[in-house]
Order: structure tokens, then C-alpha cells, then sequence
């Protein structure tokens, strides 16, 4: 029963994948378009999507740009690799490059970008300050327990190609179709946003930097310099530009909960669906689930099991160890720690199979982990203290490795409860 469980929550996370396919999802979207004279792609799904062009027969100029061990060969477009989450010379590279490409187009021109989770790194094009700084600045950022939202209103405005300015340096018309990797689907934060109209300020950027006591003093000058109206501001919501840009969401975290949905319940199982944009600490959301868990088996409430749970979102993990792991590993590792003996069958997962540091798409908690790493002589606390959640997870065997899976859609988990 138990090596049956564990073979149904990973098929649910390859069926919910295989459900969202951005390659499909490209090769029908642009059915409905303009013919488009040019094409750019970036993110973690960048190879899929330019796969699904080749697949509805536009062979057009332009490249894609994915994070390194993400490519994949194709036929007609060449796919860079550069850094993520830190960006590198290569991300610099590429978005120059974009930009070029973005110049050149007159105003009968029509450039179809395709935008998935990891942008922000994959296209860098620092303004201000130069790329070893903008290195540090992002390791700060991404160790800060920092939202996304938070981190690309800093990354915006230290940018040449983030919040809407791709879309400022071309005169063509813009279509942008985007695999969203956050939550709420915000076209302005998903990959910085390099078509769309940014809501964020400089002194937004600045207050992120006070909020997380991040200090690096040429990224607060130049924020400064911008605040105090000394250099240009991103394109405003309501900026004409905007008026030949379109900006359509192909697919969301929601798409992959309603997959996963759709999987369990074939199985013969009830599910409840919490959210698809749930936020916070992995620690903080991991004792929310826990709760409702407990809530569930005490007063069956918010409803009677069995049931499976299913929430997403993306949550953060501030950084204090030198451990390995990402934000789904801590997530249960954190509602072990919480359940204590009265465990569950879970699965958390990024979507993208690549957990934060760890190599791991994510991992499979069980109603015994804490025994078996009592057995073991693993010390869960010791674990969490380091921030090392793949640690616990790969001493017991449970690590769900998928590889690269050319989506990003935020995370899946799946709760049993019994």
C-alpha cells in the first residue's frame, strides 16, 4: 500500500505537467495571431515554446535563452544557456542581444516574445552598476526570504530591458504570451516584466533594500539617483506605448492545481483545492497546512477525510544555514517537524525540477519519516537549523528528482490525508 502511494503522488505531479505543457500551449495560442516577423524567448520553458512555433510551422529571426542544462536541440532556433538564479556574462550577452534584435524592428514589424519563470536572470542588462555587482545583489535578494514581487521591483529599476523597457526600445507591435511562475499571475512581475507596464518605483526599490537590510552601496546610489528624479522612470500602466503591447497569460500555477485535481479524482479520491497563490515563509505555510490538517482530523473541518489537499503559490526561505534545499524541501521538512508522529502521505514540488539549491524537484514526505529518521539517527532540528532540507530528504531515500522538466509554473503540493 505504502510503495503504492508513493508511485500516485509522483504520477500526479508528471500528469499535472504533461496537462501543462507550454509547447502545446504555444502551438495553439498562436493560431489566433498575427502573422509575427520576429520572435524572442526566455525562461525556463524557452526551449518548449520555441518548440511549439516550430511545431505550428513560424520559422522566424530571433533566439531563445534558457538557464544552463535547460536547452534542448531544435530545428529551426537557436537556444543560449546562461546563469540562474545568479545571472552571468552570458545573460548579459543575450539581452543586448534582444535588445538589438528589439531596435531593428520598424513599425510594421510584429515581435512575438515568449516569457517564462527565470527571465529576470536569463536577460540582464545592468544599468548602473556593473555585472559583478549585480551578481552580489541578486545573492542578497534570493537569500533575503525577499518576495518575488519584492525582488523584481529592485531588479526593474537596475535594469535596461526589465519592467516594460523591451517594449519601450522597439517600434513594433508586441505580442507576449507568458507561463507564469507567480503568484497571481502578474504580467509585470513575471520575469521582471520586460513588456509590460511596471507599477513599482525606484523608491519601492529602495524600501525593499531597507526592509531586508541588504547593503550594497552601488545599487543604493543608483536607486537613490532614480528616487530623487534624476533618472528615468520604468513605462507607467496608462503609458501610450502599452497601446501596441499585448500580454497573455498561457498558463498558470492554477492550471497545474486543476490538472492535479483532475488526477485524484480519477483515482477515486475527494480533493480540496486552498489556493494557487499561497505566500510566505516555508516555515509559516507549513504550519498553516498543518493545522488545517489537524483542524480536519479533530473537527472535520474544512471538510471530512479522506481527502487530498492541494494548494500552490510559491513560498520563500530566508536563508541562515549552508545547507542545500529550496523552498518545497523546507516546506516539508517543516510540516514533519509541525505533525510530529501523526504524519501524512505529501508530495511538494517545483515545477521547473530544480528545488531552490538542490537538484531535487522536491520530495515525499511519509507518515513514518520521523521514525525512520530516528532509526537512522537523523535529527530533523539539526536539519532545519543548517537550512539543510535536501540533506534529511536524500539520507532517507525520499528526494523526487524529475530533472529539467521545461515548465515553471510555482509549486504542487499534495497532502493525503487519511
Amino acid at each position: 500500500m505504502s510503495e503504492g502511494l508513493q508511485k500516485q503522488l509522483q504520477a500526479s505531479l508528471a500528469f499535472a505537467l504533461e496537462r501543462t505543457s507550454p509547447r502545446q500551449a504555444v502551438q495553439q495560442a498562436v493560431k489566433a495571431l498575427p502573422q509575427p516577423t520576429a520572435v524572442l524567448a526566455v525562461g525556463k520553458a524557452a526551449g518548449p515554446m520555441l518548440a511549439g512555433l516550430e511545431d505550428a510551422g513560424l520559422h522566424l529571426p530571433g533566439f531563445g535563452v534558457t538557464r544552463y542544462g535547460h536547452g534542448r536541440p531544435l530545428e529551426h532556433y537557436e537556444l543560449l544557456e546562461a546563469g540562474h538564479p545568479v545571472p552571468d556574462e552570458a545573460s548579459v550577452q543575450a539581452a543586448e542581444r534582444a535588445l538589438e534584435l528589439a531596435r531593428a524592428l520598424g513599425p510594421d514589424g510584429h515581435l512575438l516574445v515568449l516569457i517564462s519563470g527565470g527571465g529576470s536572470a536569463l536577460w540582464c542588462a545592468p544599468w548602473g552598476l556593473d555585472l559583478e555587482v549585480m551578481k552580489d545583489l541578486n545573492r542578497a535578494l534570493l537569500a533575503s526570504g525577499a518576495g518575488i514581487s519584492e525582488m523584481n521591483a529592485v531588479r526593474k529599476h537596475l535594469s535596461r530591458i526589465k519592467g516594460g523597457r523591451l517594449a519601450q526600445a522597439t517600434r513594433a507591435r508586441v505580442t507576449a504570451l507568458l507561463v507564469s511562475d507567480v503568484p497571481g499571475d502578474d504580467v509585470s512581475t513575471i520575469a521582471s516584466g520586460p513588456t509590460a507596464p511596471d507599477p513599482t518605483t525606484f523608491a519601492d526599490a529602495l524600501a525593499v533594500l531597507e526592509r531586508y537590510q541588504i547593503d550594497i552601496p552601488a545599487a543604493r546610489a543608483h536607486l537613490e539617483l532614480g528616487a530623487a528624479g534624476e533618472l528615468l522612470e520604468t513605462p507607467k500602466p496608462g503609458d501610450p506605448l502599452f497601446s501596441r503591447v499585448e500580454n497573455e497569460i498561457l498558463l498558470a500555477n492554477s492550471d497545474l492545481l486543476r490538472a492535479a485535481a483532475s488526477f485524484w479524482e480519477k483515482e477515486g479520491w475527494q480533493v480540496l483545492t486552498l489556493s494557487d497563490r499561497l505566500q510566505g515563509e516555508a516555515r509559516e505555510l507549513a504550519r498553516f497546512h498543518a493545522a488545517v490538517i489537524d483542524s480536519t482530523r479533530a473537527r472535520n473541518l474544512p471538510r471530512k477525510p479522506p481527502f487530498v489537499l492541494l494548494s500552490g503559490g510559491e513560498a520563500t526561505v530566508a536563508v541562515r544555514g549552508n545547507g542545500r534545499g529550496g523552498r518545497n524541501l523546507t516546506f516539508l521538512a517543516w510540516l514533519a517537524y509541525f505533525l510530529g508522529s501523526d504524519g501524512v502521505w505529501a508530495l511538494a514540488a517545483d515545477s521547473d525540477g530544480i528545488d531552490g539549491s538542490s537538484p531535487a524537484a522536491g520530495a515525499i514526505l511519509r507518515p513514518n519519516t520521523l521514525a525512520r529518521a530516528a532509526e537512522l539517527r537523523l535529527d530533523l532540528r539539526d536539519f532545519l537549523a543548517r537550512d539543510d532540507s535536501h540533506g534529511f530528504f536524500e539520507a532517507l531515500g525520499d528526494l523526487v528528482i524529475t530533472g529539467p522538466t521545461g515548465n515553471n509554473l510555482n509549486d504542487l503540493r499534495v497532502i493525503l490525508v487519511e
